[in-house]
């Protein structure tokens, strides 16, 4: 099994009592069950990907990261308007998840959601249109950065209400079970969100119905400019699962295998695979964002030492060095994605240019249901 089972060690049984007025009565607290995914010692092999996998997954990594930088130089021109929130440092997340999990599994997630749509399979020129606000982007020019779309991919956004989308991802989890189509859906949010009541009500009720739902929070260690330590009155997130009596897991997110491994076990057994029974789970993912919250913050709150110690723990770098050190690529083949990666971005510019902007008559379109629309003045 990947990873290793940690848990709490439970209180004296003779030192607890139930809440009685003699005291007579004791009980022993259930044992969380809590999954750590680090230092695995995985290898392609084990984790059973070819090497091709594993230079299909480098480049989605590559692709991801020079989308974003493409993005913020294009931001500072002025071409993208509105807010833009980099997920620069946190692509072994979104490739590792995706590629571990069904391709017709939802993914939900909040507005630092680029990474993830361009791991789900959306095109760059899709993506980069819609940062531009043009007809020819994913959600046609109108939702601009935080709020990509694509439902031909199972891809539900891009949510700009701290939150919000956890339980709709719950839902979409639930209509899985309703179903009984084998699905699994994946809420990712990050870790200021998780004090929002919404998290608490959703995994309660995932809880409650036994949804497969993966409930993941990316702790990237930052909630704007705060510390998840100055934020809460116990930083260990993961504990936010005992509450619901959900299977917790802890991975390390800079590591790409690491997060494959732990998206594999963890999504069969949701799923039902291991035990014939759906189940949430709830998931701690530990990354780094190396860029600002969003591209109006200074930074202030963090120190250049940290940034600097931080960047040894680059996913891209060490993806890398594996593919060097196992011989299963040259650095010159390296060297070839990534300028096959930085024209297939510069290509994307140019088509997010070229596409129109939204007509006016579409202000409308794919808001209401029925044809029946307000009227206009």
């Amino acid at each position: 099994m990947a990873g290793t089972t940690s848990t709490k060690q439970a209180p004296d049984a003779d030192a607890t009592s139930n809440g009685s007025a003699n005291g007579a009565a004791t009980f022993t607290p259930d044992v969380p069950d809590v999954t750590i995914f680090r230092n695995s010692g995985h290898t392609h092999e084990s984790l059973g990907l070819s090497a091709d996998d594993v230079l299909a997954m480098y480049r989605n990594m590559l692709l991801q990261r020079r989308f974003e930088e493409r993005a913020a130089q294009m931001y500072g021109r002025q071409k993208i308007a509105g807010f833009l929130h980099l997920y620069i440092g946190q692509e072994a997340v979104s490739t590792g998840a995706v590629w571990a999990m069904r391709d017709t599994d939802p993914i939900i997630t909040a507005y630092r959601d680029h990474g993830l749509a361009l791991a789900r399979g959306m095109s760059a020129d899709s993506g980069m249109a819609e940062l531009f606000g043009k007809i020819d982007g994913c959600s046609r020019g109108k939702g601009g950065s935080m709020h990509f779309f694509d439902v031909s991919r199972h891809f539900y956004g891009g949510h700009g209400i701290v939150g919000g989308q956890i339980p709709v991802g719950v839902g979409m989890g639930f209509a899985s079970k309703y179903k009984e189509d084998g699905g699994c859906s994946m809420t990712f949010f990050g870790d200021g969100a998780i004090n929002q009541g919404a998290f608490h009500e959703a995994a309660n009720l995932a809880a409650l119905y036994d949804v497969p739902a993966l409930i993941i929070v990316e702790n990237n260690e930052y909630a704007m400019g705060t510390s998840v330590e100055r934020s809460r009155g116990d930083a260990q997130l993961y504990k936010q699962g005992y509450p619901y009596g959900m299977k917790t897991a802890v991975i390390d997110g800079m590591d790409l295998f690491e997060v494959y491994g732990a998206f594999k076990q963890i999504g069969d057994d949701a799923r039902g695979e291991t035990d014939g029974q759906t189940k949430p789970y709830f998931v701690e993912v530990q990354t780094y964002r190396y860029r600002g919250h969003s591209m109006s913050d200074p930074q202030k709150y963090r120190t250049k030492e940290e940034m600097e110690a931080k960047k040894n723990e680059d996913p891209i770098v060490r993806t890398r060095l594996y593919i060097l050190n196992h011989d299963l690529a040259t650095d010159e083949a390296l060297e070839a994605i990534d300028e096959e990666v930085k024209a297939e971005v510069m290509a994307s510019v140019e088509f997010a240019e070229q596409s129109p902007v939204p007509p006016v008559e579409t202000m409308y379109e794919d808001v209401y249901a029925s044809g029946h629309f307000p009227p206009t003045v």
